[in-house]
């Protein structure tokens, strides 16, 4: 890594110190010469810029910031783009992260934490007007000001809405605490992927805590996806109820039934402001509108008491008197009725809200007679089935599906199947003749028809090389599967010409060898294979075929990326006994990829994975524990492993375990109550040649074992290596 510090960059910024290293950059605190002010320089790392995605996602962060003014962001004041440095110049801000804060803090007061959210609100508010969406919000991207202000920071993976919004990559792994579902499942994401992340920012300040941690970022994003978070008032019973509404609301799982905006949320921030009993009525199984609040208003026991008596006189108690008697009686069978009819309303409403949800499974390229009708795997769906044609599609396959693949909904709600229509009918168009053979391909295969073939005859009434006649006739309904024959006119004394072979050639060698026959190039297009880029894969006309001179030809060449590829995969398996079993799963791209059981006999297990595109991040996890982690790109055949890791695995079964936490520069009083409250009592002390009476206080230098990120038996004996804390 390049140290700038002492130099002067373009003759204007004079670097002083470093403040900051990230992933991609590091950022230095620097004298802008001309502008007589200290500024912050972003600079990309020098290893990043031969990097295309790394540079691109900082070229990323410098136009997501040009384009926004607001006091919660910080300002960009200049950028350089140079082959050999590239670096933003950003206002500098003197004060911590919010992370920073809330690890001091552990716990921040309820008023302080909605003062900060309402910040980074209309943070995100303007940035999303401006139709950029952060996705990266967290504490480590919020700086706090000495005033109490904040700063949000880092459009570093920032997306304009209309660009492409997929972002569950090795980039994002580190921010897992705080990312979305849609965002943990690779999904498309939009602004409501910010109101997550606000949601959690939220559940950390107010209950000191994260909603999902595990000893793996995998384990988080699965729980992003599938777990939900314990509720802040069970961690923190002082955190008012209306708060506590507006942290979940915010972190519901479908985008749908979160906050729909920042504005939205600011909205019910504010009533929460200026009334903290509210209560808010949030209702995720039916079609949001906006958020409402109610108040429970209650007449108190002292108004009660103070009602003025309607006293009678103490005469003339007869027929008065009786039907003020009979008007209680009344009044407590109505009330009865309407006690009996709120407890079963009140049943009902509880399990209207409280309806099962299920992810929606993916439906498209089944077969929908022989893979889904039927079967008991699909028994919590109900399907609305629509027949379309499709020429491309066998019959009964699913090609498009509504609800997509991934989202959640309530268990029994219509899912919509579109599947390719069975003996589809279409009509022959009436406006062909005159056209070129390509276009009319195309038009009649978007109707649905795929058996289409051409053939020549002469014809003076158009042109050469136009359609001149086509059966089955114009306006003829036939079976889509049928073959349908277009003749191209030709001048009946051309010359026909053998069709030259140029599948397997290199694109630009097979046009020329296609022009240098008489033919033309026609339309090239382009799909998945493992040939090298640009090789010709597929030709519309086959090799010999006689074809008049000028004809055009079609191709279809690689993208020189497979489909889908696989890889092996060879894991040593622990030995600890010759019958023990144990799950073995694979993830990648943090989704299962493979589970299955195995020995654990200390034989060598061979894994199959597959996919396509990448590289993506894998991990072999057994009981919860990472054996081999690693990179695998499926744009390779077969596929390419990289960057392998292999850890050992601890058996764990004969006696309960957790990992040791990390004690290392703590006092021996705060190092032994944190071991014993984490369940590890076996503790010894080297005093290092001292004496454990001296009276000195001792700290922990170090501690065996040190590794912690392996959960460990609480047997384990764990030695800590200790020293004076200043000189005895």
């Amino acid at each position: 890594m390049d140290n700038y510090v002492g130099k002067r960059l373009d003759g204007r910024y004079e670097i002083k110190d470093i403040i900051g290293v990230g992933g991609m950059a590091v950022v230095y605190k620097a004298y802008d010469n001309i502008d007589d002010r200290i500024v912050a320089i972003k600079v990309l790392k020098e290893e990043f810029l031969a990097n295309e995605e790394f540079r691109r996602r900082f070229k990323n962060e410098s136009k997501a910031i040009a384009v926004l003014s607001h006091p919660n962001i910080v300002k960009v004041y200049d950028v350089s783009f140079g082959d050999k440095l590239q670096y933003i110049v950003m206002e500098y801000i003197e004060g911590i992260t919010l992370k920073e804060y809330i690890e001091q803090q552990k716990v921040i007061n309820w008023k302080e934490a909605v003062h900060f959210v309402v910040q980074i609100l209309r943070a995100l508010q303007h940035a999303h007007d401006k139709g950029i969406v952060h996705r990266d919000i967290k504490p480590q991207n919020i700086m706090l000001l000495q005033n109490g202000n904040i700063k949000v920071t880092d459009f570093g993976i920032a997306r304009f809405s209309r660009s492409e919004t997929r972002t569950m990559t090795e980039n994002a792994i580190g921010s897992v605490h705080y990312i979305s579902p849609e965002q943990a499942r690779g999904e498309i994401t939009d602004d409501k992927a910010d109101i997550y992340s606000v949601g959690v920012v939220l559940y950390e300040m107010i209950t000191g805590r994260l909603p999902f941690e595990s000893d793996s970022a995998v384990s988080v994003a699965i729980m992003q996806v599938q777990s939900e978070a314990v509720r802040p008032r069970d961690i923190n019973d002082t955190i008012p109820i209306g708060l506590e509404q507006i942290t979940m609301h915010a972190m519901q799982k479908n985008p749908r039934d979160r906050y729909q905006s920042a504005a939205e949320m600011l909205l019910d921030l504010e009533e929460f402001k200026r009334n903290p009993s509210i209560k808010f009525d949030y209702s995720y199984f039916v079609d949001k509108e906006p958020t409402r609040f109610v108040e429970k208003r209650v007449p108190s026991r002292a108004a009660a008491l103070s009602e003025p008596a309607n006293v009678a006189p103490a005469v003339a108690k007869t027929e008065t008197e009786s039907k003020n008697r009979s008007i209680p009686l009344l009044a407590g069978i109505v009330a009865g009725v309407l006690i009996i009819v709120a407890v079963f309303g009140g049943i009902l409403i509880n399990k209207l809200l409280n309806r099962e949800k299920i992810t929606v499974a993916n439906f498209i390229g089944m077969n929908y007679e022989e893979q889904i009708k039927g079967n008991s795997k699909y028994a919590d769906y109900k399907f609305e089935i629509v027949e379309q044609a499709n020429g491309t599609k066998t019959a009964g396959e699913v090609f498009d599906q509504s609800p997509i693949a991934g989202e959640e909904i309530v268990k029994g709600k219509i899912v919509k199947l579109v599947i390719a229509k069975s003996n589809a009918t279409a009509t022959i168009p009436d406006n062909l003749i005159g056209k070129t053979y390509t276009e009319v391909y195309d038009i009649l295969n978007n109707l649905g028809f795929s058996n289409i073939v051409q053939d020549y005859v002469s014809d003076d009434t158009v042109a050469d090389g136009t359609v001149a006649k086509i059966t089955p006739a114009a306006g003829t309904s036939t079976d889509t599967s049928s073959k349908v024959t277009v003749y191209v006119s030709k001048d009946s004394a051309a010359d026909l010409k053998p069709v030259p072979g140029v599948v397997g050639w290199a694109l630009e060698m097979a046009k020329m060898n296609i022009t240098a026959t008489g033919f033309q190039v026609g339309l090239i297009d382009s799909k998945p294979s493992s040939l090298p880029l640009n090789t010709v894969i597929e030709q519309s006309a086959k090799e010999g075929d006689m074809l008049p001179a000028g004809t055009s030809i079609n191709l279809i060449v690689s993208t020189g990326v497979p489909e889908s590829s696989s890889a092996n995969l060879s894991v040593t398996l622990p030995n600890i006994g010759a019958t023990a079993t144990r799950t073995l799963s694979v993830f990648v791209n943090n989704e299962l990829n493979s589970q299955k059981t195995v020995l654990m006999n200390g034989g060598s297990h061979t894994l199959s994975l597959s996919g396509s595109g990448g590289p993506y991040d894998f991990v072999v996890i057994i009981d919860e524990q990472t054996v081999c982690a690693g990179k695998v790109d499926f744009t390779k055949t077969p596929a390419e492993i990289t960057e392998r890791v292999d850890t050992e695995y601890t058996d764990n079964s004969g006696e309960d375990g957790d990992i040791i936490p990390s004690v290392v520069e703590k006092t021996k009083l705060v190092a032994k109550t944190e071991l014993e409250h984490a369940g590890f009592k076996n503790v010894e002390y080297d005093y290092q040649g001292k004496s454990e009476t001296d009276s000195v206080v001792w700290v922990v230098e170090s501690q065996s074992p040190n590794d912690v990120t392996i959960i460990m038996p609480y047997s384990t004996k764990i030695v800590l290596k200790l020293k004076p804390a200043v000189d005895a």
